[in-house]
């Protein structure tokens, strides 16, 4: 039984070496991309594209389904939701590599914003710090604006007004329930969604989309499948 103990106890130190060795890592990286490209800057420059807009100008009924999808505490929370952090700090120790994510929309914009797509488990430590300075920057419905600017599409799209006028013909105002909830789900993999090839999976998608506003209560089952069995024409 000590025996056990005593491994267990070492295993447990062992985990917590690593999780401040990833800390202090993390960090450095963070401070280092910071001075080199400052978060008012950064923000600045993503405001300033053509295709930007303002989240006033973006349908409502898309904004409910991307929160539901993505994020359906995004206006609780402080930025991150520790228990999918910790249980991502576990799974990636044990397969010696980034397995799983459980990003929130806050983590999502800062990896946008500052890192490319590849996954790495430094990577995710240090969007901690960036989330920290854009929660402490931003109001919750600028950090979503921004993340709707930003995100990508699939197909050269990035943000919801290139997505909407390149898939539908249309502004982020004017979409249809089918085509809100289409879009929705194209961030998670927007090369696996892509309307262009990927249309199929984007219908399974979109049911997942549809079923988590079922759960949240924004729509009714009647509705979900009144939605889904609408025609979504590129």
């Amino acid at each position: 039984m000590k025996r056990y103990q005593k491994a267990t106890l070492s295993v447990v130190a062992v985990l917590l070496l690593v999780l401040a060795g990833l800390l202090i890592s993390g960090y450095l990286n963070y401070k280092e991309l910071i001075n080199e490209r400052p978060l008012a800057a950064v923000i600045s420059q993503a405001k300033e594209n053509p295709s930007y807009v303002e989240i006033e100008e973006i349908d409502p009924f898309f904004i409910e389904a991307i929160l539901a999808i993505e994020d359906p505490a995004f206006y609780e929370h402080g930025g991150i939701r520790l228990s999918n952090i910790i249980e991502a700090f576990f799974t990636n120790v044990i397969e010696h590599e980034y397995a799983m994510g459980g990003s929130t929309i806050s983590q999502q914009l800062c990896k946008n914003l500052y890192f490319n797509q590849k996954k790495q488990l430094l990577r995710k430590v240090s969007e901690l710090y960036f989330v920290h300075d854009i929660e402490s920057m931003l109001e919750k419905d600028e950090i979503l604006e921004l993340y709707l600017n930003v995100i990508y599409f699939g197909d050269g799209y990035y943000g919801i007004k290139e997505a909407c006028e390149g898939y539908f013909h249309t502004t982020p105002d004017q979409l249809t329930k089918a085509q809100a909830t289409m879009l929705a789900g194209l961030p998670q993999a927007p090369a696996n969604y892509q309307l262009s090839d990927g249309y199929e999976l984007a219908k399974k998608r979109q049911k997942q989309v549809l079923e988590a506003m079922v759960e949240q209560e924004v729509i009714t089952e009647k509705e979900m499948r009144t939605i889904y069995k609408e025609a979504v024409e590129s």
